[in-house]
């Protein structure tokens, strides 16, 4: 993992952790309310009340921060997925895919700004192992429904409409559109559409 993208320790005990949880909840409120220009690790370590001798005590830098809310992110979107993977499981094919596609747009909905800044954000940085792993499980996830739905070459058909889905989920974040249950009925369409199940 590049060491700008890393922290520098985990926090293990509760003071530590809530400083760690302070810092970066400060960087996304920045991030949302000032811009990417206003954020510095002076900046945050203020934001968040802490010195930034304790900032740099668990990071090495602001992108270290912002790598870490992005991880947040994904993470979050894992255990989304592996819920409406467990729901759609007894529902019929096309229920079951807006399940999905439900669960893997909640982030958006639950804090839109910050999800818009983070995608602006992750396209500057370098994708570090964890995030690669965590899109990875995300189309294991994808993929392995489609393989219980006997899709065939199901790998290639997640890795696809995973690539699909974000985009359009991503352009229409950057573009400020907040209509979450419309976007998710076109992700809808364009999913039936490429695995040939209009209906």
């Amino acid at each position: 993992m590049d060491t700008r993208l890393k922290p520098r320790k985990t926090p293990v005990q509760g003071r530590s952790k809530a400083t760690c949880d302070a810092v970066l909840e400060a960087a996304a409120r920045i991030l949302v309310e000032e811009g990417r220009s206003a954020l510095t690790t002076n900046r945050i370590a203020e934001r968040a009340g802490v010195s930034v001798g304790s900032l740099y005590q668990y990071f090495p830098g602001k992108e270290a921060i912002v790598a870490e809310l992005i991880r947040e992110m994904r993470r979050d979107m894992v255990v989304l997925l592996r819920r409406a993977v467990d729901a759609a499981a007894t529902q019929a094919f096309r229920p079951a895919v807006g399940t999905l596609l439900a669960a893997t747009l909640d982030h958006h909905t639950a804090r839109p700004e910050l999800a818009r800044a983070l995608e602006r954000e992750e396209e500057d940085l370098p994708i570090d192992m964890e995030t690669q792993v965590l899109k990875a499980e995300l189309r294991g996830l994808i993929a392995g429904f489609l393989r219980e739905r006997g899709v065939a070459d199901a790998e290639r058909c997640a890795f696809d409409l995973v690539a699909m889905c974000h985009g359009m989920a991503s352009a229409a974040v950057r573009a400020g559109q907040d209509d979450t249950e419309g976007l998710k009925a076109r992700l809808e369409r364009a999913v039936l559409g490429y695995l040939g199940r209009p209906e």
